[in-house]
């Protein structure tokens, strides 16, 4: 209700507009203030020029919009969080670990680990800072019916005993690494606190993602709050509706949508995005590996970082760091384990 009623002081909003842009997930200034006009008018049922006059007075309010130096954007970048794979090797890669406020695309073939990234980082969030966490919470959308409640219990038993240590400290659970009962403890705690829901088609998974700001905001003030939004995987139902050339230009309208409803939940509420990406063949590809990335231009400029998974001998698998814009490609080498991705 409180929400409602601070967006009652903007030009424009009565007490049916704001219970229309709360319900939508515009429940803050800074949520409305990053909006489009044609976004709010068919949110709220209202004009294009009412709703960009309520944008306006948004991005006043929130005091954002404007230029700012580049002292002020160093200092916000310090804000910024790294959640560690626990592998030094990948974490060096990408300069300390997957950024907040960032997308972080992960793509390969079938059976590379994708998702075992996506599983592990859910439950590396969730450890204290000094561990390489974030102190938070996870929302995980699954495209593809691959989230295993069963697979999370095996990575957390697999942590570091420090690591797991610290989590039963931050959660006050007694007895340490070696009780079975406060490892029992530790698992429903971390599993309490990843946010699940399974996407049946695209529009669906465009939905569960504007339900994703939702969700961050009801946390932003709790002690969990959200610092990971996965979705494992993001382009699988994208590519299965829309076949074919004609249909290429839709999918990648609503791609490109989806995807900055993504990075906004990152950028409002401070959390790591990380998706991941399926991978075609090119026939015509000579030289080197073939495989490349579905999405296309859209989703290549949309991802700050770009890993590649690729199997190895084993259980080995290459994680090779494609794209990122301050730091050096390269290549590391971690194991997919039971206990979880661990190092060479």
């Amino acid at each position: 209700m409180a929400a409602t009623a601070d967006l009652e002081s903007l030009p424009g909003v009565g007490p049916a507009t704001a219970d229309k842009l709360v319900e939508s997930g515009f429940d803050s200034y800074q949520g409305i203030a990053v909006a489009s006009p044609g976004e709010l008018s068919n949110t709220a049922d209202i004009g294009e020029s009412t709703a960009a006059d309520i944008i306006n007075a948004a991005r006043d309010a929130a005091d954002i919009g404007g230029f700012e130096t580049g002292a002020n954007v160093l200092e916000r970048r310090e804000q910024i969080g790294k959640l560690s794979w626990q592998i030094d090797e990948v974490d060096e890669l990408l300069g300390g670990g997957v950024e907040t406020q960032s997308i972080t695309e992960v793509y390969g073939e079938f059976g590379a680990g994708k998702s075992q990234v996506t599983h592990q980082l859910s439950v590396n969030v969730q450890l204290p800072s000094e561990y390489g966490g974030l102190e938070g919470s996870a929302i995980f959308i699954d495209s593809e019916d691959t989230f295993r409640p069963e697979r999370i219990a095996q990575m957390v038993r697999g942590l570091p005993d420090e690591a797991i240590a610290g989590a039963m400290e931050a959660r006050e659970i007694e007895g340490g690494p070696n009780s079975e009962e406060a490892m029992e403890q530790l698992i429903d705690s971390i599993l309490d606190n990843i946010h699940v829901a399974k996407a049946f088609n695209s529009n669906h998974q465009i939905l569960l993602a504007q339900k994703a700001q939702e969700i961050a905001s009801e946390h932003e003030d709790t002690d969990w709050p959200v610092r990971l939004v996965c979705i494992d995987s993001l382009t699988a139902h994208f590519r299965a509706e829309y076949v074919g050339r004609g249909e290429l230009a839709q999918r990648q309208q609503k791609l490109n949508k989806h995807l900055h409803d993504i990075d906004k939940v990152g950028n409002l509420y401070n959390a790591a995005t990380v998706v991941t990406n399926q991978v075609s063949s090119n026939p015509d590809s000579y030289f080197g590996d073939p495989t490349q990335p579905i999405g296309g231009n859209i989703l290549g400029h949309k991802s700050t970082f770009r890993m590649y998974l690729r199997k190895s001998k084993g259980t080995k698998r290459i994680v090779r760091l494609v794209d990122a814009p301050n730091l050096a490609d390269g290549e590391a080498v971690m194991r997919v384990e039971e206990e979880g991705l661990k190092p060479e």
